[in-house]
């Protein structure tokens, strides 16, 4: 089974410790998303200084696997918070920034290119921002969803909540990016357009099992000992899994453990497990 998005950090946070709880419960396959750049130390408008945010997400997974029956892929990017940052502590304009974060990702996309990394994360703020912020997150965005399509891997994308991003979807199709290959982290039960990775609790799990339609399943676990219990658990997906099998679920069970990863990601659950 695969937690589509989670965070580790072993220097500050549980690190293998919780892979090994996920592991315990059952857990095969992990999707580890590097942390937001300042909560590892970097501050800079320099982009070729996030490599050393990329290098520890890549070593982070690597590490990772070695835990698991299966194995663990890192997705890289630029978190969209980061726009804020770079316009309000460091002095950027908003297209400042929108540069400097599309370079982030066309450095994210080389990992990509490489085959060290799995797919690309981006997005646009969740909370209130200026009409000029919020233009320039969304250039960000689609800047990555054409790196996406040049290089044929999915978008994980950290927005604002919504039942409906079309219009994201089909930015990222006039770009050459398949609708499906754009993720919703953090997504609900329910959305049109893009991929959704549900948050797993009961309710919003079960209602994307009983939809039929593809969805994947995530904690968003942030490995933060300063917000314990901020988000879902390592043990959730697990957890989850075994509760829908419970309640028969065995297709949607299939649909967000073996057929969505490998329509969205074009990876094997199956077979890369040891």
């Amino acid at each position: 089974m695969l937690d589509n998005h989670l965070h580790l950090d072993p220097e500050r946070g549980r690190g293998m410790e919780a892979v090994d709880e996920f592991a315990r419960l059952g857990g095969s396959h992990l999707l580890i998303v590097n942390q937001p750049s300042w909560k590892l130390g970097v501050e800079s408008v320099d982009p070729e200084a996030f490599r050393s945010v990329f290098e520890t997400t890549i070593e982070i997974a690597a590490e990772a696997t070695a835990h698991l029956p299966g194995r663990a892929w890192p997705i890289l990017g630029a978190h969209p918070g980061l726009i804020s940052r770079l316009v309000e502590d460091h002095g950027c304009s908003p297209a400042e920034a929108r540069d400097c974060m599309q370079a982030v990702l066309d450095i994210a996309a080389e990992y990509v290119r490489e085959g060290r990394a799995l797919g690309l994360k981006s997005g646009r703020p969740h909370y209130e921002v200026s009409d000029e912020v919020w233009t320039a997150s969304n250039d960000v965005m689609k800047h990555a969803f054409k790196l996406g399509a040049e290089l044929d891997c999915a978008v994980q994308l950290h927005t604002e909540a919504s039942e409906d991003l079309t219009e994201v979807a089909e930015w990222a199709a006039d770009r050459g990016l398949p609708a499906h290959k754009v993720v919703k982290h953090y997504a609900g039960s329910r959305l049109a357009g893009p991929t959704p990775s549900v948050m797993s609790n009961k309710d919003w799990i079960e209602t994307a099992a009983e939809a039929g339609e593809p969805f994947l399943m995530e904690t968003d676990f942030i490995d933060d000992p300063d917000r314990p219990g901020a988000v879902l658990g390592p043990k959730t997906v697990p957890r989850r899994v075994r509760w829908l099998r419970e309640q028969g679920y065995n297709e949607a069970i299939r649909t967000a453990h073996v057929e969505t990863p490998q329509r969205v990601y074009g990876i094997d659950t199956e077979s890369t497990l040891s």
